[in-house]
């Protein structure tokens, strides 16, 4: 058993390059468990420690697992514009409570293309002015991208904050149409 009382679960994982730098994929029996931006090697190396803390056992290297695979396939997919949905089973292991509860609202019920303040998805879950809240659990979010935080905004129209980082959020939003292309 792992610091958290759970069995070692087997974590495999990948790099993919994409427009936005190499994205980490990292998956379990359960399903896609956590993408990290900029995924250099000593990020990579980090992360990977990390989740074998957490999870109590040794990440493994395999591209070709069936889900890594086809997450790899549908996030090239997504930033060819050939995507709008992801369509993956996640583990939802690395987040509880109510960053679990904001999460899930904002997977299911902001379609691409389309964003949502910060305010607006604390009232989705039941909890109106928890918009700071709401913030903190977008920065903790451990499927960005497949659980799409960039599409959370300031209800004045400001970007907000992104993990990240501001330049990747802009992206990912032109991408979806929200923001026009960088001119440079």
């Amino acid at each position: 058993m792992n610091s958290h009382g759970q069995d070692g679960q087997q974590v495999v994982w990948t790099v993919v390059g994409t427009d936005i730098g190499p994205l980490l994929l990292a998956a379990t029996g359960e399903g896609l468990l956590t993408v990290v931006f900029h995924a250099t090697d000593a990020v990579r190396d980090r992360v990977l420690d990390r989740l074998a803390g957490r999870m109590g056992a040794e990440p493994v290297e395999a591209p070709g697992s069936p889900l890594l695979a086809e997450a790899v396939r549908q996030v090239e997919a997504y930033f060819a514009g050939e995507r709008r949905d992801f369509e993956l089973p996640l583990d939802w292991s690395l987040v509880s409570g109510f960053n679990r509860q904001v999460l899930r609202e904002l997977a299911s019920g902001v379609p691409y293309g389309a964003v949502v303040g910060y305010g607006d998805l604390a009232g989705r879950v039941g909890q109106p002015g928890a918009a700071q809240a709401v913030g903190a659990a977008m920065g903790s979010n451990p499927l960005p991208v497949f659980v799409p935080c960039h599409r959370v905004v300031e209800s004045d129209g400001g970007i907000g904050g992104f993990g990240g980082g501001l330049e990747t959020k802009r992206k990912l939003l032109a991408l979806e149409g929200v923001l026009p292309e960088p001119l440079f």
